[in-house]
């Protein structure tokens, strides 16, 4: 019996040191290759896997993106507007870096219908791609809404229909920059 043990032991032995190699080109041999090897499947491709025959999967019911902030207002009504000026506050403090990030995200998403100095006077009016002038941002009746209904008509346009909703591409934090670099055009 201990000759048995002896002699399998030196024979694992054996075949872990034959399946070792020096070659740093070879890591050696895969005794598993279900798990080093899985299959990939392309998103929306079909696959033998799910019963529906799909790759891509939907989230979890409830599931919630990562960075994701609810927005309480869902349309843009007059009513909504007004809300969310009265109780959306701004929790940015204005200071030199947030204005110039706000300008930064201004130049990306804003200027080419407002124009830079927030006129509206922007590139899209100026070569009449956009049939109707922009609403100047520097003129008191911008400059006296609250922030909330400001970041309100970004987020989901305005009630006008001129300004499309930008809450898909601007993101809430840099809304309030934006508000804030605003607020700075008419000083």
């Amino acid at each position: 019996m201990k000759k048995n043990v002896k002699i399998l032991t030196l024979l694992l032995v054996l075949v872990s040191a034959l399946a070792c190699n020096r070659d740093k080109n070879h890591p050696g041999y895969t005794f598993f290759p279900d798990m080093a090897y899985s299959t990939a499947y392309e998103t929306y491709t079909t696959s033998p896997v799910f019963k529906d025959g799909f790759t891509m999967r939907l989230p979890a019911e409830g599931a919630i993106p990562r960075g994701f902030q609810p927005y309480p207002y869902k349309g843009k009504s007059f009513d909504d507007q007004v809300s969310a000026g009265l109780e959306l506050k701004n929790p940015l403090v204005a200071d030199a870096q947030i204005l110039a990030e706000g300008k930064a995200q201004y130049e990306i998403f804003c200027i080419s219908c407002h124009g830079a100095e927030g006129k509206g006077d922007g590139h899209l009016y100026k070569s009449k791609l956009f049939p109707v002038q922009p609403r100047s941002l520097v003129e008191p009746f911008v400059q006296n809404k609250p922030d909330g209904e400001i970041y309100h008509v970004i987020t989901m346009g305005s009630i006008s229909g001129l300004m499309g909703a930008h809450g898909s591409q601007v993101h809430p934090e840099n809304r309030w920059k934006i508000i804030h670099y605003v607020r700075s055009l008419s000083k």
